[in-house]
This record gives C-alpha cells, sequence and structure tokens, in this order.
C-alpha cells in the first residue's frame, strides 16, 4: 500500500478545505448574529453543490487519465502526457497563487466575508447569493485540489484516501474553531502548511516538465513527421543532460525517496531543465511567499470567535 501517495493530497486539501471552511464559519456565525438562521440551510446547500460538483470534475478527470493510459493507441499515451502537464501548469498556476493571496489578505477576509453577506441580506434573492457564495468558495478550493490530483494521477485509491483524510481533517479543524471554540493557531497552521504547499507545487514543476517532454518523445515516435521535436526520444528531448541518476542508490518508489518524492519532489532522474525550474519557483514564489508572510497577519481564533 503506497501510503506516500496520499501525502500530497492529504496536504493540499487539508489546507485547501481550512480556507473554505473559514468562509463558511464566519458566513453562518454573521448569519446567526444577524438573525438571518432560515438561510442556514442555504450554507449546507452551498457546501453540498461544491463538493459535490468538485468530486464529479475530479472523477470525470480520473476516468479519462484513466481511459487513456489503458488505450493501445500510441496517441492515447501523447495525449495523456500532454494532460497531465497541462493541468500540472493549471494547479501550479493556481495555487502558488491562492497560496500568496490568501496570506496577505487574511487580515481583511472576515470583514469581506461579512460585508458581502450583509449585501446579500438587503437583496430579495438572499438565500441564492448566499448559495452562490458557499458554493464558489467550496468548489474553488476543490477545484484546485482535483487538477492537483489530476496532475498527479498515478491510480489507485491512494490519493483519493488522502484528499478525503484533509478534508476530514479541514472540517475538524472548521468544527473546533466556530462550534467549540477551542482556540487554534490559525496563523501558524498556515504558515506550516504554505511551506509544505510550497515544496510540493515545486515537485510539481518537475512532474510537469517531465510530462511534457514524455509526451513530446511519445509524439516524436509515433509520427515521422514531428521526429525533429526530440532528437533523443530515449532520454531527453528538451530537459537538457541529466543531473543525477539516483536509480540504484535512492529509487523514488522505495523508501525514503518515495517520501521524498512525495513532500519535496524528488526524482531518482533529474535533468538540468528541471533543476532550474524548481530552484527558480522556489526562489520566486517562495520569496514572495515569505514576503507576503510579513504583511497584516491571519485571523486569530479570537477574531474569528468574535463573530459568533
Amino acid at each position: 500500500m503506497d501510503i506516500a501517495a496520499a501525502l500530497p493530497p492529504f496536504v493540499v486539501t487539508l489546507r485547501e478545505g481550512v480556507e473554505a471552511a473559514l468562509v463558511v464559519g464566519i458566513v453562518l456565525a454573521y448569519l446567526k448574529q444577524a438573525e438571518q438562521s432560515r438561510l442556514i440551510p442555504w450554507v449546507y446547500a452551498g457546501i453540498a453543490f461544491g463538493v459535490g460538483a468538485s468530486v464529479l470534475v475530479g472523477i470525470g478527470l480520473s476516468g479519462l487519465l484513466g481511459w487513456l493510459a489503458a488505450n493501445e493507441s500510441s496517441y492515447g499515451r501523447v495525449l495523456k502526457l500532454a494532460l497531465e502537464g497541462v493541468f500540472g501548469l493549471i494547479a501550479i498556476a493556481l495555487l502558488s497563487w491562492m497560496l500568496i493571496w490568501m496570506t496577505r489578505q487574511a487580515r481583511a477576509l472576515k470583514g469581506e466575508v461579512e460585508g458581502s453577506v450583509n449585501t446579500l441580506l438587503q437583496q430579495e434573492n438572499a438565500a441564492w447569493g448566499v448559495f452562490s457564495l458557499i458554493a464558489i468558495a467550496v468548489l474553488r478550493e476543490g477545484f484546485e485540489t482535483v487538477l492537483f490530483l489530476a496532475a498527479q494521477f498515478t491510480g489507485g485509491w491512494m490519493p483519493a484516501v488522502g484528499a478525503i483524510a484533509g478534508l476530514a481533517g479541514a472540517v475538524i479543524v472548521g468544527f473546533l474553531l466556530f462550534q467549540l471554540g477551542i482556540k487554534i493557531n490559525l496563523r501558524r497552521f498556515f504558515q506550516v502548511m504554505g511551506i509544505l504547499l510550497l515544496l510540493i507545487v515545486a515537485g510539481l514543476v518537475v512532474s510537469m516538465l517531465r510530462h511534457f517532454d514524455g509526451a513530446i518523445a511519445a509524439l516524436a515516435q509515433v509520427a515521422p513527421q514531428y521526429a525533429n521535436l526530440c532528437s533523443n526520444p530515449q532520454g531527453s528531448c528538451f530537459l537538457g543532460p541529466q543531473v543525477w541518476n539516483f536509480s540504484d542508490v535512492l529509487p523514488d518508489k522505495k523508501f525514503p525517496g518515495v517520501i521524498l518524492k512525495a513532500l519535496f519532489g524528488y526524482t531518482q532522474r533529474l535533468y538540468r531543465v528541471q533543476a532550474i525550474a524548481y530552484l527558480t519557483f522556489l526562489g520566486t514564489v517562495g520569496t514572495l511567499y515569505l514576503q507576503s508572510l510579513g504583511s497584516p497577519r491571519t485571523p486569530s481564533v479570537d477574531q474569528q470567535k468574535s463573530a459568533t
């Protein structure tokens, strides 16, 4: 059982789920404070819709990639690798943006959400407005997670188990925070999870480049007219010379290499372009993230509890 395959989805889903839980908790608290409990069922309907839609998208993407993996057509492999690369590129952009944006906007989150709910309560279709607000918040986090899982497609159930465990953890955090009033250092939580997410996404950069390189190599093999796109289909098409090959010393499918691969993007075969991209990502996005930590702080638990 490859437990390591569940670690990245768990981290991503837990962090993204806690972000959604904060929005849900703030909305529920504000509705109670405004004596608008009649709208609370619409909050739970929005949660159900967001989670359900995310699951359906995930099943669809997983089914598509699984079908392409089982497809005996040579072009099926090309398309599968290309799609994994595209999903990886989109997931990298979304997760990086949300990582920095959430850190910078955290303190204003409570005021912005409450302002949105207050505006909705002045409208005749307040119920649909609350439903849409929650559904979009949950679906946004769910969509990012689904894209990440699609980019890391390995088959099997362990990634899904990790995602479910992360979602359950987010629900528990939200319950402890808003229902039981237990103090949780959200600032420290997001800092630790942010660093883990940064390293995981950096690893996604490495795998994304490998997928694109593999797609070009596969295309060059099955379509002679594209042979000039890859001068060495058996090695690297555009990743440059190999930096290391630790397949005999530290394979990435056995412990501890599989853990390093899951959390830090380690690969037993690393090429120059991958190494440059990995370090560039950490240098740029990592710097922006660390700078954002000095911006207004993440809302404290006491601030969240004051809304209840």
